[in-house]
């Protein structure tokens, strides 16, 4: 469990193929300096369990199937990354929930340049997770982006063509994550709110089906 609050931004070293996934082996100082073997670290915004570590550096393996849905798999040496560890319960939680577990990529469309803030419009990338994906984001709810816990400013109508939402960002943010080296066309990872995902997986059955929790069974 993370809360999108970026601790460090790590370094790409190499990534290699390893059997059907591949080993991605990142430089980082803070995130580094306590990794353990097996400890959960958020990569750009994806779970990935820490296999190999040094002072200074941390080996994770990517799946598949992670390989497929985010763009893990096209980092090259020298690339930043955004990185957290796993939340420990005596924490505060200081963005929102977040798994690790990414929806969907998006690219950007447009940025507006302030005086201290920047507006970033994203455009979901037209495959299956945009039909699905859209209806989870709101006007002011949380979205991770690359791992970065922010709040939509903005959404597309249900009925555009290409589903968009815009955030807006805060100097921190520009300064301490890679959101702010982004530029057009940039894809990013999303993951949308734990609690969107489950109503929409409850809206698709039968209310019927659905058995209400009973406080007097469990007593």
């Amino acid at each position: 469990m993370f809360t999108g609050l970026v601790e460090d931004l790590g370094e790409v070293l190499d990534l290699t193929p390893d059997g059907d996934g591949q080993r991605l082996r990142v430089r980082s100082t803070l995130v580094a300096a306590d990794a353990s073997h097996g400890d959960s670290i958020a990569v750009n915004g994806v779970c990935l369990t820490v296999v190999d570590h040094t002072d200074t550096e941390i080996s994770l393996d990517v799946m598949a199937q992670t390989l497929a849905v985010t763009g893990l798999g096209n980092l090259g040496a020298g690339a930043p990354v955004n990185l957290e560890r796993a939340l420990r319960a005596d924490a505060r939680l200081g963005g929102h929930v977040v798994q690790g577990h990414c929806d969907a990529r998006a690219v950007v469309a447009e940025i507006h340049p302030g005086q201290q803030w920047r507006k970033i419009r994203f455009a979901l990338l037209e495959d299956a997770a945009t039909t699905t994906v859209a209806p989870l984001i709101v006007d002011r709810g949380s979205i991770t982006v690359d791992g970065v816990s922010l709040t939509v400013s903005a959404v597309s109508a249900p009925a555009e063509t290409t589903p968009w939402f815009e955030v807006s960002l805060i100097p921190e943010t520009l300064r301490a994550t890679t959101l702010g080296q982004l530029g057009p066309g940039d894809a990013v990872n999303l993951e949308t709110d734990v609690l969107a995902r489950h109503l929409a997986r409850l809206a698709q059955f039968d209310r019927s089906l659905i058995v209400p929790f009973d406080r007097t069974s469990a007593n």
